[in-house]
């Protein structure tokens, strides 16, 4: 199927393009860019849109294999798709862990039946995700795995995280580093400061993920290691991994929407879906992250999309899970909180959500150079719509988020050149 899409805002920063162009799709490729194209394809016309390469999201939960009540690669793919999001890279907590090659081989399969995005795998840094001993990263590559991670969890031993970062520059396979001190977090449920303690909940600390980064930012400097610094919430997080770019060290990190536009004064309803880990935290926080994402100190905005089902957040705060669903509203909130709000423009913005998530990981996505994968996003960016429980696409609809009038909204995206979201 051939697509001709028309007078749209091309914005393709990994090729310095940001025009009012066409773009001609054929056999699933970008097969030419430019102005007044003519073709017998179908035509859309894209004017007072912007057209970008797919969003990338470099760290999402999908749940299967084991927890499939909560999501599962069909329903996750599809709320990545209709959130803009054409590449979703899925973390390796699920039951049992993607630990070693023939579960990843298993969810491969998965993959290739049910999935209606690409979807990349990163498997776990360490057995079991337990800490104790690394996985064998040469095999965990070889099996389809783009980057390793114990997400969920950080891991604690510091000679086998040494190891760890030993072992993935030698095979090239990239670190993404959980970073919490559980021991500093303990059974916090928030942040701690005088908001959890009005509202009478256990605090955690901002040192337990700040001290943590600081730690593994060491290890991988001593090891000359590449490593990725997951959910940085923290002002602190922030100023010691943009010390540690100037001193050289190649550490690369990212944040989540949801600590662009909330603040843990979100949490007075004892609403459990703003409980989510790391913490939201406070408005110095909030303004220092901001200030990363502008000076590139934070190269990347992905959604932590950790979907529970109704009954398990239906519970007192203190029992409740941490993480929110994240895939159909991130690109809304980032344009509100950062386009509208002048910290990045758009081609900065689509930098954050395409072009840095699939460098970093290795994927050949992020542009629309000639002879690429047609994985594009067609964006309205005055789209206004009231985000609704009943519109939810993913299987759990655990959002802070709902009844929220959103701005800025996915019109059509394809993969592959597959036209999979066609919205008015």
């Amino acid at each position: 199927m051939k697509y001709l899409i028309r007078n749209g805002r091309v914005i393709d920063p990994a090729n310095k393009i940001d025009d009012i162009l066409d773009v001609l799709i054929s056999d699933g490729k970008i097969e030419k860019t430019g102005k007044g194209l003519s073709d017998k394809a179908e035509l859309i016309d894209a004017k007072g849109m912007i057209v970008a390469p797919g969003l990338a999201d470099m760290h999402a939960h999908l749940r299967e294999p084991g927890r499939e009540d909560e999501e599962t690669i069909l329903t996750g793919t599809l709320a990545a798709i209709k959130g803009g999001f054409t590449s979703v890279a899925c973390m390796p907590n699920t039951e049992p862990p993607l630990d070693n090659p023939a579960i990843i081989k298993s969810l491969k399969d998965i993959i290739k039946k049910d999935a209606r995005a690409n979807v990349f795998i990163i498997g776990s840094i360490t057995e079991g995700r337990a800490g104790k001993r690394a996985t064998d990263f040469d095999k965990m590559k070889k099996a389809g795995a783009v980057a390793v991670s114990d997400d969920g969890s950080s891991v604690d031993d510091e000679t086998v995280m040494s190891g760890a970062l030993e072992q993935s520059k030698e095979e090239n396979l990239l670190i993404i580093a959980h970073c919490e001190d559980r021991k500093m977090s303990g059974n916090g449920v928030m942040n701690h400061g005088f908001t959890a303690t009005k509202l009478g909940l256990k605090g955690i600390l901002p040192g337990s993920e700040y001290e943590r980064v600081k730690r593994d930012i060491e290890l991988a400097k001593r090891a000359s290691a590449r490593i990725h610094i997951a959910h940085v919430s923290t002002k602190e997080s922030v100023d010691i991994i943009r010390r540690a770019r100037g001193e050289g060290v190649k550490v690369t990190a990212e944040t989540a929407p949801h600590y662009l536009a909330l603040t843990e004064e979100c949490c007075a309803a004892y609403d459990t879906n703003t409980k989510m880990n790391p913490p939201l935290r406070d408005k110095k926080d909030v303004e220092a992250i901001k200030a990363g994402l502008k000076d590139g100190t934070i190269d990347v905005i992905a959604t932590d999309h950790a979907p529970h089902t109704d009954s398990e957040k239906d519970v007192e705060f203190d029992f409740a899970p941490f993480g929110i669903i994240g895939l159909e509203t991130a690109l809304s909130l980032c344009a509100m909180e950062l386009v509208e709000k002048k910290v990045l423009s758009w081609a900065e913005l689509i930098v954050k959500m395409s072009v840095n998530p699939s460098n970093i990981l290795g994927i050949d996505r992020g542009s629309l150079k000639k002879g690429s994968a047609a994985d594009i996003i067609i964006i309205d960016p005055d789209k206004e719509y009231t985000y609704t429980k009943d519109s939810v696409v993913s299987r759990s609809k655990n959002s802070p988020f709902i009844n929220w009038i959103l701005k800025g909204k996915a019109s059509k995206v394809f993969v592959g050149g597959k036209l999979v979201l066609n919205s008015e």
